[in-house]
């Protein structure tokens, strides 16, 4: 076992995990933000249904779906232009007991491979990744039902909900990241991730073949963002990253305590020119906060991206047990 593989056993045993009420969680945060959407949904039709008691028959028929779901009519979109972000946290479109078990199975595939992911990366691709994998998915799904024969005729009053997309995004990219991780490792050597990526794309997109399941390949299309996300990431481009700064810039807005960047550093103030003398050779400290920072790249760019000096914090750390 090298270097690299001990530290990652050592990460996962010994850093403390996210927990579900803990700041931060971004994970939870996704998985709240589906369950409000999901009930709110629910709420709304309960509420239609019992404001026409009475009316029988004649009673318009309504699903709120339509109002959070993305449809497949370009001109239907731009008088609905907000289903672009409410699609991709609604379900529904179905009833009763079905409806609530697609919706139970659903939020475990998001938190199963969310929860892989943070292991893998921490919090900060799950927003992006999701994000992008659902609107790489809507566009997919517009394609197809535009350009399939069998789905054209459905194209004026077709929609895309669900969270299954992103997640589809979620999967790849974790299977991308690190195709050998393994869950339930007390059965035998372990299950290998790639294998339950596989199981979710099947389950979801088997209806496919026979071209009358849109949903399916909108699926497809998250997966391939997933894929293209940790790509540009091991190229060493970050395509969230906007969303994070964007983020950031909200929340400290209105925010009395964040850090006001200095016109003059501190080392134009303290330090002197010594021109091309050295008063000292550098050696980095090994801290448990360094470490994370070299494993995390090792997780999304591979080990022989890392440069001589963080080769020899590893050494350095694995010779004084740290």
């Amino acid at each position: 076992m090298g270097e690299s593989d001990r530290y990652q056993d050592y990460k996962r045993t010994t850093t403390r995990r996210f927990t579900i009420g803990q700041p931060g969680n971004a994970l939870f945060a996704l998985f709240a933000i589906n369950i409000v959407f999901f009930f709110l949904i629910l709420i709304s039709r309960v509420f239609y249904l019992y404001s026409h008691q009475g009316i029988g028959e004649q009673a318009p028929v309504f699903d709120a779906i339509e109002w959070f779901g993305v449809p497949s009519n370009l001109t239907a979109l731009s008088e609905r232009p907000w289903t672009l972000i409410t699609f991709m946290f609604s379900q529904g479109g179905l009833q009763g007991f079905q409806l609530m078990l697609t919706m139970l199975s659903t939020m475990l595939w998001l938190w199963a491979f969310g929860y892989i992911l943070q292991d893998l990366s921490g919090n900060k691709y799950i927003f992006p990744i999701y994000i992008y994998a659902s609107w790489l998915g809507a566009v997919v799904f517009m394609l197809v039902m535009y350009l399939v024969p069998p789905l054209r005729q459905y194209s004026y009053n077709g929609f895309l909900f669900g969270a299954q997309t992103g997640t589809a995004g979620l999967a790849v990219a974790v299977t991308t990241l690190s195709p050998q991780y393994r869950i339930f490792r007390n059965i035998g050597n372990g299950i290998p991730v790639w294998i339950l990526t596989a199981l979710f794309l099947l389950i979801n997109f088997i209806y496919a073949f026979s071209l009358t399941n849109a949903n399916s390949f909108a699926i497809l299309g998250g997966a391939l963002a997933g894929f293209l996300y940790v790509l540009q990431l091991r190229r060493g481009k970050d395509a969230g990253a906007w969303m994070l700064n964007l983020y950031d810039w909200i929340t400290n807005l209105f925010n009395p305590d964040k850090k006001v960047p200095q016109r003059n550093p501190v080392k134009e103030k303290v330090f002197y020119n010594t021109g091309n003398r050295k008063p000292f050779n550098k050696v980095p400290n090994v801290t448990q906060q360094r470490i994370d920072e070299i494993l995390d790249k090792i997780s999304l760019q591979g080990y022989h991206f890392l440069t001589d000096e963080e080769k020899n914090i590893l050494k350095r750390a694995s010779e004084e047990d740290l």
